[in-house]
């Protein structure tokens, strides 16, 4: 029984010491008065109690918690061009790249035009001060000849045609992987324009099939400012 009392107090004197990790804590049922503590904590060891510092009962057996700073996981880069031109024509175009490497979403919805195939090309300045025809010749970073927008051969700029239903509303999606919103080859800071004819691809053979598409004349264009909107797709936290 000696040897018991002994181990006890070692036990006691260990607890009392430093704060367990073990499960030897355990508070005494007794009737108490209502302005007393709670009930005081005894360590219980081969059947002997020994009371503990009311210390240790702000001692807390869970893991502590830290918080993760937000971590951005990837990012949606959009920039918005609004047509413009000297006839009833207009429209917005909005861009969508997902990831840096990743294909372009454009979302085009025009209205005033004629029924009917239109040519819709991305041209090489941001310019008009002078009208579209300040906007330059179709985008064409890689110095190929005009071409449909599946085609190998084909100017960066070259998007085909946007079709308007009866009540001139011309409304397309397009997915590309030569208009970037970032890089050398960025759209930002050029043009949209929509033109009055439909866009023969190159296949035409006119003689401004292999430049313009014989599209005809420029209706309504439309800078492309800075990308607008950086929005969070997924987080840790």
């Amino acid at each position: 029984m000696q040897a018991a009392a002994a181990a006890a107090m070692a036990a006691h004197a260990i607890l009392t010491a430093s704060p367990s990790s073990y499960t030897l804590l355990a508070p005494v049922s007794k009737p108490v008065a209502a302005h007393h503590q709670p009930p005081a904590l005894h360590s219980i060891f081969n059947g002997v109690k020994l009371p503990l510092r009311q210390s240790m009962a702000s001692l807390s057996l869970a893991a502590p918690s830290t918080k993760k700073p937000l971590t951005v996981v990837a990012g949606t880069k959009k920039a918005v061009a609004v047509l413009k031109g000297t006839s009833s024509v207009e429209g917005v175009v909005t861009l969508t790249q997902e990831e840096d490497a990743g294909p372009t979403t454009v979302s085009v919805r025009i209205t005033g035009l004629t029924p009917g195939s239109h040519g819709f090309h991305l041209h090489e300045y941001g310019d008009t001060t002078n009208g579209c025809i300040s906007t330059g010749p179709h985008f064409n970073p890689n110095g190929l000849t005009h071409g449909a927008p599946e085609d190998e051969v084909r100017h960066a700029g070259d998007l085909g045609n946007i079709v308007a239903n009866a009540d001139g509303v011309a409304e397309a999606t397009i997915v590309d992987t030569q208009i970037p919103l970032s890089g050398p080859n960025a759209v930002v800071g050029r043009a949209f324009v929509v033109h009055e004819l439909a866009d023969d691809l190159g296949k035409g053979g006119h003689e401004l099939s292999l430049s313009t598409g014989n599209a005809g004349g420029r209706l309504a264009c439309g800078m492309y400012h800075f990308p607008v909107l950086f929005s969070i797709s997924s987080c840790s936290a």
